[in-house]
């Protein structure tokens, strides 16, 4: 229960108002909505028992246009302050903060800057730094940060030719190479034409240099202020004094009269009757037009004031989309329209809209699209939507929202975003947190024929609906680089010599500023932790190894909410090499076809009804005490309450033992639908589709990921379905490799079980676990060692993309340097943070204009370097090598050593979730880490000196001698850089 005595001391406090007070059972929390008298800041609190506390200052920031201001001010803010005048403070504190979340986020109408921290002191740093850098930025005394952040004309020299860089400009070209984000983009466009979403709050590239400077500090002038600000505070605290402190260093220095902007934000009026709009997007001559278009049809579904239709929308999402079988989704597969069907419900603005799209259909199905979407959904209007499907999609979100599990993301953030679904609007920052209500009403509504009626007013016969299609143009982003080169090649021209002499040395003037450093007086008004400050004993490793009917239990124990987290792992050695990639597809097979007593779409209703979720996936784990081995997993997880454990295996049983893999037209769906979301994933993280790959050519551990999951995966994807349409021969081969992997990897002597319970529900294993492994067949025992081909391809990916990811990658395990071997340290995981946030982050981000730029180096001896949304190649790829001279010369005082060092343990400390929790201890256990290795190596990060960090460039070196190469990027860019390359090839076809 939250300490209600905290809340009463902020009712004394004179510099605020109390609007409302409550407690909310949903998130055990007493909760107090306030405003500040003086400023008219709005304020909302949580207060409960969790130490990892969450700080937001949120603004509503509604843009007037696609130059992407809100963005690149979010950026920008956070470049320094008046009471912290070092360049970043962001990374300043990223280096040397205990932070559990630090970051700032733009969205369509918002600009939001959230942290976290279980640490108190830290805690109160980092909103001191946040809220100074908000409120009193270095932006209006230094133009610089602008061009940096934002965008600036670039050229060395007057012979040079005129090009545009800036962080923001590159991260949106990365933003518009996807034609999903195209669509996102274009659909609000279309959807709210005389509203603020019509426009582009990230930046459209085209857009974003009709920017000026001077446009960019009104917009903080008019929405930075407190009167415009929504600030959420999270957890264990001191509610009162951090509202004291709010007041005295910061609020009460504002006048809520001294707010000018009219940040409100207007209803779009509903159109009188649908309407069509076209957009184009960007592919290589290699993956022409056919079957290339995307049609959408949307509508829009009141506001997100409403806090039934909120998650009601939601459990429409999952019946008429999302689950296996769906209506909707299936009616369009059955009528071949579109390989993939994606859509829902997409709120986070005051007005949601429900959208359906057929991804890679033909722009003449555009009227068969329409009338099976209009005809499916009236005939779930008239004759009811199963019942079963509803109520398993009202559990499931039941359950997701008891269970506040939301991965690495503190559950207090999550809360205080869905807070502003609806606080940003005028509306109760509860509305959202108090679920119970809603779900108790849609359980009764379901039965009562409130589903139907929404499909009936919101999405037939609602006028306000757009019709939005995003068709293929090939090398539009070719043309598209041609004519800005051609235009910035014309300004050029029209410039007179002392405008070329300005502008050459505008360049050398933001060089030079990139290149200063901070002076150190101001570096250390930038509040840190000390090493002492810090716990030198690693968290332990809370596992046991048990036996239970002959089958090894890795058993966490600890409190769960009464939920448990079952995997069971079957070793993939069982299959030989060259079947691995049906390991990957088995993976989305099984739960998507029929089985001997269900059909797929009654088989997910089935466990939605009755568990939090089933899925599969394909994991490995390196074995760090043998170099180059490692344990490759397919891995059937549950989460359930724990006496629906037993139900959590017989549906295992029924899925791994009696799925029907014969039907080649399911089969077909399936593929197609893979393939689509496999390349939409490569899309988002074409960074990490790089590392794998060029980690490929020399580890195996990498070698087998990237055939179960990389590049290779896709690969193998497109070629399986390019075979599957050609005739039943080969329909049946594939169908026949997927039951001998199932023959081969299910059976009752390949099991390990991970499972995550306190002992009452560890009690319900050991029977369940028994009569599972029953029901599974007797296996041959025969292993297949996995073997692969080594060598550096060094490829270059060729896509439509506008900007590059460039990984360069390599191994140290088993190298030597003056006769040392060269071994894992802790001094490693400081690395990384010096690389991310110092030299990369200078050289690749800052002077570079690349959005991201990330490095590791891991226990195996694999070590990795990588940029993110980057308008280079060979310049980065340089940069990479030029890291052993840097490390070699490295010097700084021991303050900054210490940054370094509270930033990796923060990275190192960050809080688990019981799932996360049971996941880390099954990794150790798989990988032979053990808690001498944990704590081995928070020593060495805690000891760490300059000398270990500058040791360290022959590890780095050992890497980047491997030579090993891979770059997902621009077409006309790497066709450039072709010397860099062993094979260049396009990544789609």
């Amino acid at each position: 229960m939250a300490d209600e005595r905290k809340l009463e001391a902020v009712k004394a406090l004179d510099a605020y108002r109390v609007v409302k007070e409550k407690f909310v059972e949903e998130t055990d929390s007493g909760a107090m909505v306030l405003e500040h008298e003086k400023s008219g800041a709005k304020l909302f609190l949580l207060s409960n028992e969790d130490d990892n506390k969450v700080f937001c200052i949120g603004f509503r920031t509604p843009p007037e246009d696609s130059t992407g201001l809100p963005h690149i001010l979010e950026h920008s803010v956070l470049e320094g302050s008046e009471k912290f005048p070092v360049k970043d403070p962001f990374v300043e504190l990223v280096k040397g903060s205990l932070n559990t979340f630090l970051n700032a986020m733009t969205y369509p109408d918002k600009t939001v800057y959230p942290v976290a921290s279980c640490n108190e002191k830290d805690f109160q740093n980092l909103m001191d730094v946040y809220l100074d850098g908000v409120l009193h930025p270095a932006i209006y005394r230094e133009p610089k940060i602008f061009l940096q952040e934002g965008w600036h004309y670039e050229m060395q020299s007057p012979e040079d030719e005129l090009t545009i860089n800036g962080v923001v400009y590159n991260e949106m070209k990365g933003a518009f190479s996807s034609p999903e984000s195209v669509l996102d983009r274009f659909t609000r466009n279309v959807l709210f034409p005389d509203s603020t979403y019509a426009n582009e709050s990230g930046g459209d590239p085209s857009v974003i240099p009709d920017l000026t400077y001077e446009q960019f500090i009104e917009f903080h002038k008019n929405y930075y202020h407190p009167a415009n600000s929504y600030i959420y505070l999270y957890g264990d605290m001191d509610m009162a004094e951090k509202l004291e402190w709010l007041d005295r260093e910061y609020l009460s220095s504002y006048d809520r009269k001294d707010c000018h902007a009219d940040s409100s934000i207007p209803l779009q009026k509903a159109f009188e009757g649908p309407v069509e709009r076209e957009i184009t997007y960007s592919v290589t001559e290699e993956e022409g037009t056919a079957d290339r278009t995307y049609l959408s049809v949307n509508t829009v579904v009141g506001t997100s004031l409403d806090p039934v239709l909120y998650i009601a929308f939601n459990i429409l999402e999952y019946t008429l989309i999302n689950v296996p079988g769906a209506p909707l989704k299936q009616a369009l597969i059955d009528a071949g329209i579109g390989q993939d069907i994606l859509g829902g419900y997409d709120s986070g603005i005051l007005q949601p809209y429900f959208t359906v799209i057929a991804k890679n259909a033909n722009r003449e199905q555009k009227g068969e699209f329409l009338s099976v979407v209009k005809g499916t959904l009236r005939k779930l209007a008239d004759q009811g939507i199963d019942r079963k499907s509803l109520k398993a999609g009202l559990n499931y979100y039941e359950f997701r929202s008891r269970e506040a599990d939301y991965g690495s993301a503190p559950k207090g953030l999550m809360y205080g975003l869905g807070a502003m679904d609806s606080w940003l609007y005028g509306g109760d920052p509860l509305v959202h947190l108090e679920y119970q209500k809603t779900f108790e009403f849609l359980n009764k509504a379901v039965d009562e024929g409130y589903f139907e009626q929404l499909i009936r007013t919101y999405l037939l016969d609602n006028p306000h609906e757009a019709v939005v299609i995003v068709s293929p143009r090939v090398n539009q982003t070719a043309q598209e680089d041609r004519k800005l080169a051609e235009r910035l090649a014309a300004y050029k021209a029209s410039l007179g010599s002392e405008e070329i002499a300005r502008l050459v040395a505008q360049t050398k003037a933001l060089k030079d500023y990139q290149e200063e450093t901070s002076s150190q007086e101001d570096l250390e008004k930038i509040p840190m932790l000390q090493r002492e400050d810090i716990d030198r004993k690693s968290a332990d490793l809370s596992y046991q190894l048990k036996m239970e009917d002959g089958v090894r239990v890795v058993h966490s124990s600890m409190f769960t909410s009464g939920i448990g987290y079952l995997k069971v792992l079957f070793n993939t050695d069982r299959v030989p090499v060259d079947d691995l990639p049906y390991v990957g597809l088995l993976k989305s097979v099984l739960g998507y076809v029929d089985t001997e007593n269900y059909t797929y779409s009654d088989l997910s209703s089935e466990i939605y009804l009755g568990s939090g979720g089933i899925n599969f996936a394909v994991s490995s784990y390196p074995d760090v005490t043998r170099p180059g081995e490692f344990t490759g997993a397919f891995v059937a997880g549950a989460k359930v309450f724990y006496d629906k454990l037993g139900f959590a295996f017989s549906m295992l049983t029924e899925m791994l033992t009696r799925s029907r893999l014969e039907d080649e037209k399911r089969l077909g769906e399936i593929l197609d639908e893979t393939r689509s979301r496999a390349r939409m994933k490569m899309e988002d993280s074409s960074h990490g589709a790089a590392v794998g790959r060029a980690s490929s050519y020399y580890s195996a551990f990498a070698a087998f990921n990237d055939i179960i999951g990389g590049i290779g995966y896709y690969q193998f994807l497109e070629y399986v379905s390019r075979r599957y349409s050609e005739g039943p021969e080969y329909r049946q081969a594939l169908i026949g490799k997927l039951k001998d992997t199932v023959r081969l990897l299910f059976t009752s002597d390949n099991i390990l079980v991970s499972y995550t319970a306190d002992e009452e529900g560890y009690g319900h294993l050991p029977v369940e676990l028994k009569s599972f492994k029953a029901s599974l067949p007797a296996g041959r025992g025969k292993q297949y060692r996995f073997t692969f081909e080594k060598g550096n391809r060094n490829e270059g990916y060729k896509t439509a993309s506008q900007v590059n990811y460039v990984a360069r990658c390599g191994s140290f395990a088993g190298k030597k340097a003056d006769g040392k071997e060269l071994v894992y340290t802790g001094a490693l995981r400081v690395l990384k943070v010096i690389l991310n946030y110092e030299y990369l982050w200078m050289n690749l981000r800052v002077k570079g204009g690349a959005y991201g730029c990330m490095s590791g180096f891991g226990r195996s001896g694999d070590g990795y370097l990588v940029s993110y949304r980057d308008p280079n190649i060979a310049n980065t790829n340089q940069i990479y090598e030029g890291i052993p001279e840097y490390l070699e010369g490295f010097s700084i005082d021991e303050r900054d050593m210490t940054k370094y060092v509270i930033g990796t343990i923060s990275d190192v400390d960050t809080p688990l979730t019981p799932s996360l929790k049971g996941n880390r201890n099954l990794s150790a256990y798989l990988s032979g880490v053990t808690m001498d290795m944990i704590q081995q190596e928070r020593d060495e990060i805690l000891n760490v000196t300059q000398e270990d960090i500058r040791n360290l460039a022959d590890i780095v070196r050992a890497v980047l001698n491997t030579g090993a190469l891979c770059v997902i990027g621009n077409d006309e860019q790497i066709k450039a850089d072709r010397d860099m390359f062993g094979e260049i090839k396009n990544l789609y076809h």
